[in-house]
């Protein structure tokens, strides 16, 4: 199936404006990161405590955050409004996260249970034990070790890539997907700090399956520029590039709008465990099939400058 037929646009002639946009959206982002010090860490890379309550009835988080402004931890007041506070499972289920914090009593999470359940005594069960789903603490020195593991495993990914790809075409190519797979990953980065969002494990998964993704868009061209080098001598290596990104327009966009659908239908319907895997996934898709024509495409056509096809 063909959405678009016999297209010849000149997207090679677009690259500078595709690498001023690129350029001005990851400066974007690294300012972000440096003026916040880095990423915003969960508590699966820094250490902290998960917990999980049910209530008897349908709560509302913004009321849960508000009793959370004003929690007495041995005598001080302390402010938990900012903490990662959301519903799963159903509107009566509520999970906190806390980051871990100097001098915090080892009883620290019983004493947000505590306070919860004192906070709303009309809609907590009589036994506390009933109130409680699941109490988690994730040490600093594990969150080190997961931080050193989720960048080990994108950059396993990214060397694994750029072997496969330059035994299966060339090395050029392999050089202009892992530009364009860093350039999503480091775009989608940006973003999730400019919003200032959470960098959980989840989403560690999420720049992992958007790598996938955008790598699958990526090599599709590619193998139709490998095809084209052997039928189209007469054209510039530009042209013939060209020519294949043309040629797969219509299964590029195919592919794209439904797998954005399904994405933007979980980021609408999923609900709050899977908002923000799901908000990366949407920007993942947008910034794969964009990278795979604006970033790959001319970084391959500039290493292969004056070749002919």
């Amino acid at each position: 199936m063909r959405l678009i037929k016999e297209t010849d646009i000149k997207f090679l002639s677009q690259s500078r404006f595709g690498y001023f946009l690129s350029g001005a959206i990851i400066l974007a982002g690294l300012i972000s990161l440096v003026l916040q010090g880095g990423p915003r860490l969960s508590i699966d890379f820094k250490g902290g405590s998960l917990v999980a309550v049910q209530f008897t009835e349908v709560m509302d988080v913004n009321n849960v955050r508000q009793v959370m402004d004003a929690v007495s931890i041995e005598g001080q007041i302390h402010n938990y409004s900012r903490a990662e506070i959301k519903q799963f499972g159903s509107a009566k289920d509520i999970s906190v996260r806390l980051p871990i914090q100097e001098d915090q009593p080892e009883n620290f999470p019983q004493l947000i249970v505590n306070h919860l359940y004192e906070s709303f005594p009309d809609a907590v069960p009589a036994d506390q034990n009933d109130f409680i789903l699941s109490i988690e603490k994730v040490g600093p020195k594990i969150g080190a070790e997961l931080s050193g593991k989720a960048v080990m495993a994108i950059m396993s990914a990214l060397l694994l890539i750029l072997i496969y790809i330059s035994i299966r075409f060339e090395f050029k190519f392999a050089i202009g997907a892992i530009a364009a797979l860093s350039h999503d990953v480091i775009i989608t980065l940006g973003i999730f700090s400019i919003m200032d969002y959470e960098i959980s494990l989840p989403i560690i998964a999420a720049f992992l399956t958007i790598v996938g993704y955008s790598l699958n868009d990526t090599i599709v061209i590619l193998d139709r520029v490998r095809e084209n080098v052997k039928t189209m001598k007469r054209l510039s290596y530009s042209d013939m590039v060209d020519r294949s990104i043309n040629d797969s327009l219509s299964r590029t966009i195919i592919t794209s709008i439904t797998t954005f659908m399904v994405v933007l239908i979980l980021f609408v319907f999923g609900g709050e465990v899977i908002h923000y895997f799901s908000f990366a996934m949407l920007i993942g898709v947008v910034v794969g099939t964009y990278s795979s024509i604006y970033v790959a495409c001319p970084i391959v056509v500039q290493l292969h400058k004056g070749v002919k096809s």
